[in-house]
This record gives structure tokens, sequence and C-alpha cells, in this order.
């Protein structure tokens, strides 16, 4: 594995973005329903089974081919107030939505891109099962245009505006299942030119396309309400498409650990080269080695051979040592063919030569499976067991991999984990993917209407966060991180309907918001109103500022509780005056020596020990002023 440091330059690093980001309208992009999700159980279920079809030109894309190969039945959830006939493709779709039109409009003239005549909508195939009808309506806004990211301009290919995937809830064997809540959502698109040449560039231009987008204010906030579609390339590689990137953290390191995998993946071609390796000596042999396990204690094997299954085996020649080569952090030769098997064929995994003898496997079984494909020292084989059909497709699609180690860097889909690594998701889709939607007519695009719109386009982000720091008195860094968050808008709320310091919201909202995420709390469960109403029972006195962080973390494991539910069962409820009076006099009478050696400069502790007791349920300007008129009291007499 490389671990020298990345010259991006010298490998040839080119970097395309897709930034997707759902808009905050009110109904969804080709129907009337609400953009809202729901956490409670559908009212109704379906079941689809979907297939590819033939373009005008007889073509099937081989995306859509290889989704059809998992013959997957799809179970559909829907709800009587959020989805409709549209979504489940029993209604034709209605007119393109005027409001997520005239903010994709909006977007594209603050990126200074072209706005088309006629908007045309198209339908891209997608039969994974995320979209009912089996395809995506999509559509072109505008093309062209640029922004400026560290003096450098970084061409804008074109926004556009489509309706979002259905939600996965979970697959099992051979059942996938979605919820339509999420389905026909409106989704902008912004793709750049593939001009970013380095994995910190790449989330700069990312995080100053979601600065415009969120400067409309008219985009959704939360996990899984934006996403990046990142298209790398390094010299001698391949164009990898990696899907699904949903937070900005993950952007570079997605790119650094592609890289990495691309220049290792050359780095095995080399060797097979090296080896003598021809592809034709890949032959497509696959045998079965049951017999090799009659007395396996490899409980995977023992499973699969009680339930009727087969154990097949394939020789890769001269692969030896290269399927337990590393390529990405954690990640190996040997796992990317695992993903391709699981994926092609429906199994479970495999078993390899280079991982061998383990899981219950012995030596001795090796040796067996050896003999049985003819393996050489320098060749590997590959096990799977399965039902003899799913098997078998499995170590083909293992077979065509090998040979394309052999050429590099195969070009295909890939979707991001968590870590920043990637793992196979499907072959790159063609041409054939494409073709008009007959249902919606073209909708003419005025120059009367972009020049009104113009008129009033949004605050650009680096206005903005100068009128952050003078209108509100903020500082560079907190404005700057309020201008990053979520929570721009509802800061402005907040600080125009109440009476709390503009620095507190702001460090509240960005600050101490950030630490309760990376604690695991989910904060997006609670609502814009939610967190404003928390803030009004600051500002009117019915709790304290140091309550509030406690309050959000409750309301986040409660999300249908109420705020004063919170203070109740946290135990934060104000305290009366004369409570707190009663506290303090107490906690007075406890300290008489200490009041008497330091007189008046024991106001300090003594507000340390009362706020100790009354934290989140006295306003602690309250205490000091009670504490102090007290100790004024005890001092004079």
């Amino acid at each position: 594995m490389y671990k020298r440091k990345i010259d991006y330059k010298s490998i040839g690093l080119k970097v395309g973005l897709e930034v997707h980001r759902q808009l905050d309208t009110k109904h969804k992009l080709f129907c009337n329903c609400p953009t809202t999700l729901s956490s409670k159980k559908a009212d109704y279920t379906f079941e689809r089974k979907l297939r590819p079809s033939q373009s005008e030109v007889g073509e099937i894309d081989p995306a859509a081919l290889f989704e059809w190969k998992k013959r997957k039945t799809i179970i559909y959830e829907g709800f009587n107030d959020i989805t409709c006939l549209v979504e489940a493709d029993e209604e034709p779709p209605h007119s393109l939505n005027k409001e997520a039109l005239e903010i994709a409009l909006t977007v594209s003239l603050m990126m200074n891109s072209t706005p088309v005549d006629e908007i045309h909508v198209m339908r891209k195939i997608v039969i994974d099962g995320s979209n009912t009808s089996g395809f995506q309506r999509t559509c072109i806004v505008a093309l062209g245009g640029e922004i400026e990211v560290n003096g450098k301009k970084v061409p804008i290919q074109h926004v556009g505006l489509e309706e979002d995937a259905a939600r996965k809830i979970e697959e099992t064997g051979n059942y996938v299942r979605y919820r339509l809540d999420r389905l026909g959502i409106p989704l902008i698109e912004v793709a750049t030119a593939p001009v970013i040449n380095s994995p910190e560039e790449t989330e700069k231009v990312a995080f100053a396309i979601g600065r415009i987008l969120k400067a409309t204010k008219k985009v959704k906030r939360g996990i899984g309400t934006v996403r990046q579609d990142i298209n790398i390339s390094i010299r001698e590689g391949a164009l990898i498409e990696v899907k699904g990137v949903q937070e900005l953290p993950l952007v570079r390191k997605v790119v650094e650990y592609e890289v990495l995998r691309q220049l290792n993946l050359l780095k095995i071609r080399d060797e097979l080269k090296s080896r003598g390796l021809k592809k034709e000596e890949i032959k497509s042999e696959i045998i079965d080695v049951s017999d090799a396990f009659k007395k396996t204690k490899c409980k995977v094997i023992r499973r699969a051979l009680n339930s009727g299954g087969r154990v097949f085996a394939v020789k890769l020649p001269k692969f030896s040592g290269i399927l337990g080569m590393e390529i990405m952090p954690g990640f190996r030769f040997g796992t990317e063919l695992s993903d391709i098997a699981k994926l092609w064929g429906g199994v479970g995994g495999i078993f390899h030569t280079d991982e061998l003898p383990a899981y219950g496997i012995s030596l001795e079984e090796v040796e067996k499976v050896k003999s049985l494909v003819k393996a050489e020292k320098e060749d590997a084989f590959v096990l799977v067991a399965d039902k003899p059909k799913k098997a078998v497709e499995a170590l083909k699609a293992v077979i065509e991999r090998a040979k394309k180690a052999l050429e590099g860097v195969p070009s295909e889909t890939r979707v991001a984990k968590p870590d920043g690594t990637t793992r196979y998701m499907r072959p790159r889709p063609g041409a054939a993917r494409m073709y008009p939607e007959t249902d919606i007519p073209p909708i003419r695009i005025s120059k009367e209407y972009i020049e009104n719109l113009k008129t009033k386009l949004p605050e650009m982000p680096d206005k903005t966060l100068k009128r952050l720091m003078k209108e509100y008195g903020l500082n560079e860094k907190l404005a700057s991180q309020l201008l990053d968050s979520e929570y721009l808008l509802l800061f402005e709320e907040i600080v125009r309907n109440t009476s709390i310091s503009p620095s507190f919201v702001a460090a509240t909202l960005t600050e101490s918001f950030k630490s309760l995420k990376h604690e695991g709390i989910n904060i997006d469960l609670l609502s814009d109103k939610q967190i404003y109403e928390i803030f009004k029972f600051v500002d009117s006195g019915k709790m304290a500022k140091e309550a509030i962080l406690d309050v959000v973390q409750w309301l986040s494991n409660n999300p249908d509780k109420g705020i004063e539910d919170a203070l109740k069962a946290l135990g934060l409820t104000m305290l009366s005056k004369e409570e707190l009076e009663e506290i303090i006099d107490d906690i007075i009478s406890q300290s008489h020596e200490m009041i008497k050696e330091r007189k008046l400069n024991a106001l300090k502790p003594l507000m340390s020990m009362v706020m100790r007791k009354v934290r989140g349920k006295a306003n602690p300007k309250e205490v000091y002023e009670i504490l102090d008129r007290k100790l004024k009291e005890i001092t004079k007499s």
C-alpha cells in the first residue's frame, strides 16, 4: 500500500462534483403531497418487480441490467396523508413544481449560469427499486456559469432539478423495503466541470456550493437532505463515480481513498504483468469442490451444504498474495472480489487462499481444493459456498474482475461508506439510460421572468458574513460557523424576537449543538419551531440558559413531547423567588465562618455553591443579585 505523500498534480487527478440537496418546498416536484418524512407505521403496502427495457436503438443500460439480475421483490410503504397515486406510479405526474423551479433558477443566477429557454423533463432509468416507475424524472434548468474558490474559477456544467428517491428501510434476502415519503421531494443538482485537482480543493468547492444553496434559505437541513456524487480519475486510472457522500468532512477522505485505491490497483496490474500473466490464462473453469469439505468445521460451509448448497472454486493463476493486498485502509483486493460476488451472485461472500486456513477451514481442506483446481504455488483460488446457481454467478463475476485486474482500474460506480472508503455498487450507466418524459409538457422560461428573478437574488455568502459581524456583533469565527451551519435563518428569527444575546444564540446553535452531535445525539429530529420555542422559554424566564442543552438532548430522545415535559422530567422547572431565597439562605447559614472571614469577597465562592445546586432551575443574574443583597446586609450588621 502507498504510504508516501501523494503528489496529486503529478498523477493527473481530476475531480468533478455533483451536489444534490433537497429543497424546502411546500409540495413535491410532481404532485401536491407535502415534503415531510414520517416515522409512523405505514397505512398501506404494495409489491413490485422491475425490469429493464430497450432504448429506441435497441440498447439496454448496463446499470439497469445489473440491478435486474438481482431479481429483487420490492415492497413499498405508503401513507394516506403524505403520499398519493403519483408516488405509486398509478397516476401520471402533475405539472412541474413552480416553487422548486424558481429556487433552482435563483441558484443558477447566483452562479452566473444561463437558464435554458425551455425545460424538458427526462426519464433516467433506475430499477434498484428506489423509484416505483423504474425511472427518475430529471431536467436541466441552466447551463454554464462558475464559482470562485480560493481565487480559482470553477466552471459549473449545469444546474438541474430532479425528484428524490424513495427511502430504503431494509433489505433481507430477495426483498427490499422502501418508504414513499421521500420519493418526489424536489432535489437540486449542481454539477461542476472536472477541474478540481486535490482532495482539499474538492472539499472547498463542495463547501462553497453548499453556502450558495443555503443562502436561498429554501433548502432542507439534516442528514439525508444533501448528497454529493464525486467523479474521480487519475492518469492511467479510470473514471469512478462515488455516490452518496452525505457529510462534508467525508468528501476529502473519499477522494484520498479512491486515489489510493486506483494507485494500488495499478500496482497490482504491474505486479501481475511482471509475473507474466496473460488474460487468456484466467479461465472460466468453475469446479465443484464440495467433497473436500465432507467433515468441515467451517460453519458457513456446513450451513450451505446442509441447506442443499454446494462449494465451488475457481483458480486464479499467478494471483498468490494479490488477494491479500490492501488497496484502501482495512480493505483488500479480496474484499473487492467479495463485494462483486455478493452483488452479482447474491452470495454471502467468498473465501480465498490469502486468508486461509481460517474460519474453520483447515490446511488439509485448503490442500485438497488446490489439488482439485490444479493450483500451483504461485496461484490462488476463490471459494463460494451457496446454492449452485448463485455460487456459479458469483464466481463468474470474480473471474471477470480478475481479468480486469490486468487492465488496472475498471470504470464503475461505487458507494461511499461512513469511514470514507467505498465499495462496488454497479457498472457505469450508458447512453441508453435517458429518454424523454412524455407526460409533462415543456416549460418556456421567458426573459422577463429571469430579469425579475435577478432583481431579488439572495444575499451572497461573503456579504452575509460581513453583515453578521456588523449587525449582531459576532466575531469572524462565530459568524463563519453560523453561516456554514443549518441554523442561520433560525438564528435571525430568535435574535429578532427575543432579548437573548446574539453571541450566546450563535454559539449555542453552532458550537454547542455540534458537541451534542459528536456525542451521538440526533438534534436533526428537532424542528426549527421546537428550537425557537426553547429560546422563547428562556427569554420569558420559564427556563434557564444553562438548561438548553439538557432540554435539547431530552427532546431528541422524545421527539413527540414538549418543552414543559422535558423540564418536568429533568427536574429543571424554574424555582420561584421564594424557593430560591430559601436555598440561598440555607447555604449562607452553613457558610458563616467563610463569610465572616471574607466578607464581600465571599460572593464568588457562594455563587458557585448556589449555582451547583440550582443550575438549570434559576437565572444566574437573579442568584447574583439576591446573594449580593444578602451579603451586604450581613456585612453592615
